[in-house]
């Protein structure tokens, strides 16, 4: 069955992609013998490759999502394209740079939780990250039973066999239409951490990145290991299928991946039914969730409500909300006496933010959630942007992801702020779709009533592939060294949001989670309360004002490190 998509009578681009994987076939085994030199020497010339269109990539794309030139939003464009390309790139050769023996992993700190597991620090790892990630950390949380001691056990493990007896693989990659770093980076997933040739199929939204890809991915695709093609959903029903194609990856719709594993209408339910896929391939995925915020009550003063709108607000409209990891399920506090100060700044904060919903069916998706959502209130936004819609999520089924500027807004009643962290988890694992991605905004003073350990316990059950405290989730996306994926244990019959990690830079096997820490104010505020750390306002925020220049300047950063480029970084992201 899984092969009959080859077999259908020859369609406008068979011979184009037979030809493509008949060529990668021919270079799989090369590429995977090819050695750690040679593949840092390919990376190298990919992050020339990056820089030379990385203006012409951040501005199509700012373009094509309606976003004015010279407007701050094109820091979007820049900051989740070429420079999350270029620090992932960056990333992989440092790891390469120390493959020997896995020196890597010596640099790595580790601790044990209260669970029992292991924890390891992969943020801040470079002087650089000290200084232009400042207070923000992350860790990885292994799956139980992986231990420092036997660690390297569960990395690197592509780079185990020697040189001479590794097979390489032809992976199909379905690229993503939304994020423009998610595709070059689910290539060097295939490439580096599973020895794979991949060919890429364009998301048809943003194929018009295809030249620019074209040029980053250059030297891999001179050497027989990456070929890039368009189409629509019957070009990816052919690969998919196709004989050659021996492992598939998809960002993007659960809906897509169970078209391709088990087919549509009454064949999918006789697949399923039967337990029988159409196509048993190995498949990867990502495939986005309702991501939920938790509100914990504390003592915030006007000024951190205000910082913490910007913050939930940028979650739920960076990119107009076209993200698998934007904040759709808001769980605040009920009868807590600073929430509707809140909910009021996000709405202003919102209300300043105006752009096109410009992913197919947002307007539609919309319509549905505020038919659904109850005390549903419209917030213009001005311009061609739709108003964001604001409900109750009790009206609204929490199982659909609306991929839209929507929020809903969940409260839960609670007689003290870790009784209502434990009640709010609670309902994220057992009502909201997916487990992608989750944040939780706590007052540091909070925390410490509850006790860092004690904290860290209650989010073991918070069952999610990234958990952001006083940040987004999203950090774990632009951070590349941290695995980027869904909470682990999901299947092809019920696949959520997806089998797999991908970025991983340093190319831990059996991850749990990642739980990554922001500042909870932010420089030069957070020194009136003796916080230490120097990171202003992050450029992320669509409330950043000189995004666009940030963009610019950490992307060069990245190509070519160096202290003279930090001034004028600094300069900047102060006057966001």
């Amino acid at each position: 069955m899984e092969n009959s998509a080859a077999k259908i009578a020859p369609a406008p681009f068979a011979d184009e992609f037979d030809t493509a994987l008949t060529a990668l076939d021919a270079h799989k085994d090369e590429w995977a013998r090819t050695t750690v030199a040679g593949r840092m020497r390919l990376l190298a010339a990919v992050k020339d490759g990056i820089m030379a269109v990385a203006r012409n990539w951040a501005e199509t794309a700012a373009r094509k999502k309606g976003i004015t030139s010279g407007s701050p939003l094109e820091g979007e464009e820049w900051i989740a394209g070429p420079y999350a390309t270029m620090a992932g790139v960056n990333a992989l050769l440092s790891t390469l740079s120390r493959m020997e023996g896995k020196a890597f992993l010596k640099h790595l700190p580790t601790r044990v939780l209260e669970t029992g597991q292991t924890a390891i620090e992969v943020l801040p790892h470079s002087i650089w990250d000290r200084l232009l990630l400042s207070g923000v950390k992350a860790e990885v949380w292994m799956q139980p039973g992986v231990t420092k001691d036997n660690l390297a056990r569960h990395a690197a493990l592509a780079y185990d066999l020697p040189e001479h007896q590794r097979r390489g693989k032809v992976a199909l990659v379905l690229g993503a239409g939304n994020v423009s770093a998610i595709t070059p980076l689910d290539v060097l997933q295939k490439l580096f951490l599973e020895n794979q040739v991949v060919i890429l199929k364009m998301n048809p939204i943003n194929d018009y990145l295809t030249d620019c890809y074209d040029v980053a991915m250059r030297p891999f695709i001179d050497r027989g290991f990456l070929r890039i093609v368009k189409g629509g959903a019957d070009a990816g029903a052919y690969l998919a299928g196709h004989p050659l194609v021996e492992e598939l990856h998809i960002t993007g719709a659960a809906a897509t991946h169970d078209a391709i594993v088990w087919g549509v209408g009454e064949e999918a339910v006789r697949n399923r039914k039967a337990g029988t896929p159409k196509n048993r391939k190995r498949f990867t995925s990502e495939l986005g969730s309702v991501s939920p915020t938790i509100v914990v009550p504390g003592p915030w003063s006007p000024a951190d409500i205000r910082f913490q709108a910007e913050n939930i607000a940028t979650q739920k409209l960076h990119n107009s909300g076209h993200n698998c990891i934007a904040c759709q399920a808001l769980i605040m506090p009920g009868s807590w006496d600073r929430g509707d100060r809140l909910i009021e700044d996000i709405r202003k904060v919102a209300a300043a933010n105006a752009r096109p919903a410009y992913y197919p069916g947002a307007e539609q998706r919309m319509a549905a959630f505020a038919e659904k959502a109850s005390n549903v209130v419209h917030v213009a936004r001005g311009g061609d942007a739709p108003p964001l819609v604001i409900g109750d999520l009790d009206g609204w089924n929490a199982g659909n992801e609306c991929f839209a500027p929507a929020l809903g807004i969940k409260h839960i009643e609670a007689a003290d702020a870790e009784t209502y962290l434990r009640a709010a988890i609670a309902y994220a694992n057992a009502n909201l779709f997916g487990t992608l991605g989750a944040n939780i905004l706590i007052h540091p003073r909070t925390l410490r009533q509850i006790g860092r350990r004690r904290f860290e316990s209650i989010i073991a059950g918070f069952r999610y592939g990234t958990i952001a405290i006083n940040g987004w989730s999203g950090l774990g996306f632009l951070v590349t060294t941290c695995p980027w994926g869904a909470f682990p244990g999901h299947t092809i019959e019920d696949v959520q949001s997806g089998i797999g990690t991908v970025h991983n830079a340093f190319m831990l096997e059996n991850t749990e989670r990642v739980v990554v820490e922001a500042p909870w104010r932010p420089f030069p505020r957070n020194l009136l309360s003796g916080g230490l750390t120097l990171l202003p306002k992050p450029p992320y925020f669509i409330t950043n004002k000189r995004q666009h220049v940030l963009g610019r300047l950490l992307t060069a950063f990245q190509h070519k490190p160096g202290w003279l480029k930090l001034p004028r970084i600094f300069f900047h992201a102060l006057l966001g």
